[in-house]
């Protein structure tokens, strides 16, 4: 956010949704996790890591030329009529002594079974090979033990009977096929996945070279807030969004620090954000305070740091938003009515987070059916909860930023551009999958 540093803004000023996102991937890169070294981890704690560095393959893969079916490996010319012996050696492999034209007769080879390393294989023969197992030195297809007659495995010494015409590389995997030695394999900034550690480990690799987690403090606020199991008074309610931030910054793959609670007090504030009684964050994540009331605690706390701001994002919800740094820690406020926390950390926080390379990717954005007549904003990007079936978006509960049950089943946000009049049902809409 350089350039932004003494701009203390009172709900005034105003950007767009992506400009803002760039904000907050720039005080992310300036805290104190940019700093942080990078890390070796074990594979089975690598699992939704960042990956530090490009990793590249020491060995090929697959590491051998392996069978892709059940079947008889073979030489692809021992079932052709021209063949790849002398006649002699036809007529003594029995190829022209079949009954059925069709078929070629091969004296089978020893089984070749996973994990053990097979003999070459001498012309006019087949060898039994399971799938993943080595292709004997000679031998360059796979006939599936379907296809043979019998179609079954026999004992070494008999004679199978293979289609004639084998094309050389059929059902064989070749070593390297997947990636080569030296090849790369997964880019830097790329969230490790399942199947990402399975790739790693076929490598025969233990650990992997991750980014340090974001170290995150969520911070909620308010006089009128309490915590679940307490018993709020007429005129309080309890606290959804520490547990909300909580777990979607843990799904973000950040590593939680502290979860506190301030009443509308500045000096308690001051003391929460100075104090060391936990492990200091790399990021607090606030969440209300910033609006335009009597009693904003944040905004009035943080407005004092030379490096902050407070403005309005062009999007509903979540209109209020505000960034500070305080000695190497930023802090990224959000809006406090729990649709809006939520909606702001998915819109805003987690694409900065991702371009910041300390997060997963943003969610992948489709163009889709809306199931609902819409309602666009002038100036303003309106963000919808809904619900995807496969087809259409589904609008979930009304527009309202307090409306959280109604938001819980969403698995999708609809992304309407700013714009005057209806959407109608039926129309195509940006829809990113949570």
């Amino acid at each position: 956010m350089a350039g932004h540093g003494g701009r203390h803004g009172h709900g005034h000023r105003s950007r767009g949704v992506d400009e803002h996102i760039a904000a907050i991937q720039g005080v992310i890169e300036r805290s104190r996790w940019s700093d942080r070294a990078t890390e070796e981890v074990a594979l089975e704690d690598a699992a939704g890591r960042v990956l530090a560095e490009e990793l590249t393959a020491p060995i090929p893969l697959p590491r051998f030329d392996d069978s892709q079916m059940d079947g008889y490996a073979v030489r692809a010319a021992d079932t052709h009529s021209d063949g790849g012996q002398d006649d002699s050696a036809q007529k003594e492999s029995g190829q022209r002594g079949g009954a059925d034209p069709g078929l070629v007769e091969l004296l089978v080879a020893a089984t070749g079974a996973a994990g053990h390393e097979p003999a070459p294989l001498a012309p006019g023969t087949a060898a039994p090979v399971m799938t993943g197992a080595p292709i004997p030195s000679g031998a360059d297809a796979v006939v599936p033990v379907e296809e043979a007659a019998p179609s079954q495995f026999l004992a070494e010494g008999a004679t199978v009977r293979v289609p004639s015409g084998q094309p050389s590389g059929r059902f064989v995997r070749p070593a390297g096929s997947d990636v080569a030695r030296g090849g790369s394999v997964l880019p830097p900034g790329m969230i490790l996945s399942p199947v990402a550690i399975g790739a790693i480990a076929a490598l025969g690799l233990q650990r992997v070279r991750v980014r340090p987690r974001l170290r995150v403090g969520i911070l909620t606020t308010g006089d009128e807030v309490v915590e679940p199991g307490q018993q709020p008074s007429a005129a309080q309610v309890h606290n959804a969004n520490a547990a909300l931030l909580c777990a979607q910054l843990v799904r973000l793959g950040c590593r939680v620090t502290a979860v506190r609670h301030v009443i509308d007090d500045d000096e308690q504030l001051r003391t929460l954000l100075s104090s060391s009684d936990f492990e200091a964050p790399d990021v607090w994540v606030s969440s209300g305070g910033i609006s335009e009331g009597a009693f904003e605690v944040v905004r009035r706390v943080l407005s004092a740091e030379p490096d902050s701001e407070f403005l309005h994002v062009a999007m509903q919800p979540g209109g209020p938003q505000g960034l500070a740094m305080i000695e190497g820690t930023a802090v990224v406020c959000l809006p406090g009515n729990p649709v809006s926390t939520w909606v702001s950390a998915e819109a805003l926080l987690r694409p900065a987070l991702a371009a910041a390379g300390a997060g997963p990717e943003a969610p992948r954005a489709i163009t889709a059916e809306c199931a609902e007549d819409l309602e666009r904003l002038p100036g303003r990007t309106r963000i919808i909860r809904a619900r995807w079936d496969g087809h259409r978006a589904h609008r979930l509960g009304g527009y309202s930023s307090h409306l959280l049950a109604s938001a819980a089943a969403a698995d999708a946000l609809i992304v309407l551009e700013p714009g005057e009049g209806p959407v109608p049902a039926g129309e195509p809409v940006e829809v990113r999958l949570l």
